[in-house]
């Protein structure tokens, strides 16, 4: 399958993700970012808790954060959708109170390491495959 490719953001890398149980359905710009958590973090993605209470996440737990975001979240599952990759997965997300301005939320290193990511030789862009 080709990599599915989205121009940077303000030169900045970023994915689009569906959010399938909300009605209708919400796309989401999260920002790529291979330095949010680790390969074995709870969460894969960080997203606005609203978009995970719409999207009828099942709160599975609290993560302890440091940095950008500081204190205890809640993790919720939410379904996950990549249309182009075929991608859908029920998919741990931290739920928080504000967003990075300029996009929906954050794709952390553990979501992103489950595809090929990167420029794909196109250094005004960002893909998955």
């Amino acid at each position: 399958m080709p990599p599915i490719q989205w121009p940077l953001t303000h030169d900045r890398p970023h994915i689009e993700i569906t959010l399938t149980r909300s009605k209708p359905p919400l796309v989401r710009r999260l920002i790529a970012d291979t330095g949010a958590g680790t390969r074995q973090a709870m969460f894969q993605l960080v997203l606005d808790e609203q978009d995970c209470l719409r999207s009828r996440g099942k709160l599975v737990g609290q993560v302890t954060l440091g940095g950008a975001f500081s204190g205890q979240f809640p993790v919720y599952l939410v379904e996950v959708r990549v249309p182009a990759l075929n991608f859908l997965d029920s998919v741990p997300i931290v739920g928080v109170r504000s967003v990075p301005a300029d996009f929906d939320g954050i794709a952390c290193f553990r979501f992103l390491n489950r595809f090929h990511y990167g420029n794909f030789g196109d250094p005004d862009s960002f893909g998955l495959e």
